[in-house]
């Protein structure tokens, strides 16, 4: 004789769901996959603009490199914090990073590439080099 649902036992899985599964601090902690900041790239006709999300960080955080036609942006801070009383310390650390890389395209005029922070956001402009104007032909005559 089989159990009506109301009786049925939860499964181990179903347990270890509702202990872990409504506490974000665990979650962050099993989640060790990478964070990296969004990036949107526009093009316009005078270059292209990169836009990297990064709030609650300061312009300093990050080094803005261009090396054999390669961008790389990175980042890397660390943190620590402590706390006395008569009965216990704690300390706590924080430690992130980040870099991506992106190859240029080869219009791009590296040396005049300029970048800026505001609202959480490191603005990378990068112009096109200027393209020559093209000589109009000339007709040699033939004697």
């Amino acid at each position: 004789m089989a159990l009506p649902n109301r009786y049925s036992f939860p499964t181990l899985a179903d347990m270890v769901e509702n202990f872990f599964g409504a506490d974000d601090d665990m979650q962050r902690f099993w989640d060790r996959s990478p964070k990296v900041p969004a990036v949107n790239v526009s093009e316009t006709e005078n270059g292209y603009q990169l836009e990297v999300a990064a709030p609650g960080m300061n312009k300093d955080d990050f080094e803005v490199e261009v090396k054999d036609g390669v961008l790389t942006i990175s980042s890397e801070s660390r943190s620590e914090k402590e706390e006395e009383s008569e009965k216990y310390t704690r300390r706590e650390f924080s430690y992130s990073a980040f870099k991506r890389s992106f190859v240029l395209p080869e219009e791009v005029e590296a040396e005049q590439i300029k970048a800026s922070y505001r609202d959480g956001i490191l603005y990378l402009d990068l112009p096109k080099k200027a393209i020559p104007e093209a000589k109009p032909v000339k007709r040699i005559d033939i004697h």
